[in-house]
């Protein structure tokens, strides 16, 4: 499916929290964080000459966030980061003054940061970044986890010595679950969605995105054309086009949102032009996208600059997959998990149909945006989708587990 955005507010500027959150400002403040990370390095951007051939666009660029923080996903930026702004803040108010990040891991911050205790809900990946800031600044973290997140991501959580909270049914559900079970015991929700009266810490999980779309305008050799960015929530699709939109305004590119077909939540709330529900349907094998309610700051955002909105099918995920392990021509070879790929299956699909090619405007000249969001987060997974040992898989996945 395929739609443009016809919403009222489409076209206008960012509305100026999101701008404030999302800008230029705010992201060198998230890059100057990433210098205190001690395993801080950009994550490659590659480029699929043969691929952009192959599908008759100019060129294809794809920034490989597999390799981020150690974490392999680009969630590594989001929560952790938004955890350690919330105990800089609570050091500020017990100290009477200004706390610096360069203060991060002194003995007066981790006292603050001892008395707190960070929770979430997750797919596996947000729970992991926020699991790593609680660790590095010394807080405690609850993490909830719903009945379809695989054993081997609840290990991966864990490690990092939060606790582990199963709750039955659906991602939503552990959301629910997770702000209750705060709300009783007074800990600190570090949510990647949004809801009535609770945006500004997702703002600053989305805030700490905004790196990644740094990173990658220094490393093209031009600003791109068209991004095509996979949704959950929508948080990394608002944080990236938000920030696009700001940093290069009318120079910037044209915008699509790709949803899981069996969980389009954001495709839907285009269609209606308000935030909807959707009803849960099969399970989707895009696990970490698999999202029934946008984040309302992410839909904010995406209904002034995202362009259009499309889905792609189960079969089009684990094809993007395969396609990125074996690439065609002198493309390099890729470890994208099940939801990884997504923005560029969307791309393939969006290439093969002149309708959509004609609304957007895509041609051999376009120059394509993607990013990987994740490696090989389940490696054993990976392996059955792709076909592939999976001790091999733990290799070539950056230490997506490591």
């Amino acid at each position: 499916m395929f739609l443009l955005n016809q919403h009222p507010d489409y076209r206008k500027p960012p509305d100026p929290v999101d701008a404030e959150t999302l800008g230029t400002t705010a992201a060198e403040k998230v890059e100057r964080y990433l210098t205190y990370r001690d395993n801080n390095a950009p994550t490659p951007l590659h480029i699929l000459r043969a691929l952009a051939a192959k599908l008759g666009v100019g060129a294809i660029h794809i920034k490989d966030e597999g390799f981020r923080l150690g974490l392999g996903s680009f969630k590594a930026l989001g929560g952790s980061y938004a955890v350690t702004q919330l105990v800089l803040e609570e050091a500020k108010r017990q100290l009477g003054r200004p706390v610096d990040v360069a203060e991060l891991h002194t003995p007066e911050v981790h006292a603050a940061a001892a008395a707190m205790t960070v929770a979430c809900a997750t797919d596996g990946n947000h729970g992991r970044s926020v699991a790593q800031g609680a660790q590095l600044v010394g807080a405690r973290a609850a993490i909830f986890v719903h009945s379809g997140v695989s054993d081997e991501r609840v290990a991966a959580i864990a490690r990092f010595g939060a606790q582990m909270i199963r709750v039955e049914g659906t991602y939503d559900d552990s959301v629910a679950e997770a702000a209750r079970v705060a709300a009783q015991k007074g800990w600190i929700v570090v949510s990647d969605t949004s809801w009535p009266s609770y945006e500004r810490i997702p703002g600053l999980v989305m805030q700490g995105y905004t790196a990644m779309v740094r990173e990658a305008l220094r490393q093209l050799p031009e600003p791109p054309t068209h991004v095509f960015v996979q949704a959950g929530v929508g948080g990394v699709a608002a944080a990236v086009a938000g920030h696009l939109a700001l940093a290069l305004g009318d120079q910037r590119p044209t915008f699509v949102v790709v949803d899981p077909a069996r969980a389009a939540c954001l495709f839907e709330t285009a269609r209606a032009g308000h935030p909807v529900k959707i009803d849960h349907s099969e399970p989707t094998i895009m696990a970490m996208l698999e999202c029934y309610e946008p984040s309302l700051v992410a839909w904010r955002v995406l209904s002034r600059v995202a362009d259009a909105f499309m889905t792609v099918d189960e079969e089009d995920a684990v094809a993007v997959m395969n396609r990125l392990a074996r690439p065609v021509g002198d493309d390099p070879a890729i470890v994208a998990g099940e939801s990884g790929g997504v923005g560029l299956a969307g791309l393939i699909r969006a290439a093969a149909d002149p309708e959509i090619r004609a609304a957007l405007d895509l041609n051999e000249v376009s120059r394509v945006f993607v990013i990987n969001t994740e490696g090989a987060t389940d490696p054993e997974r990976y392996a059955k989708l792709v076909g592939m040992r999976p001790d091999a898989v733990a290799v070539t996945s950056g230490g997506a587990d490591a």
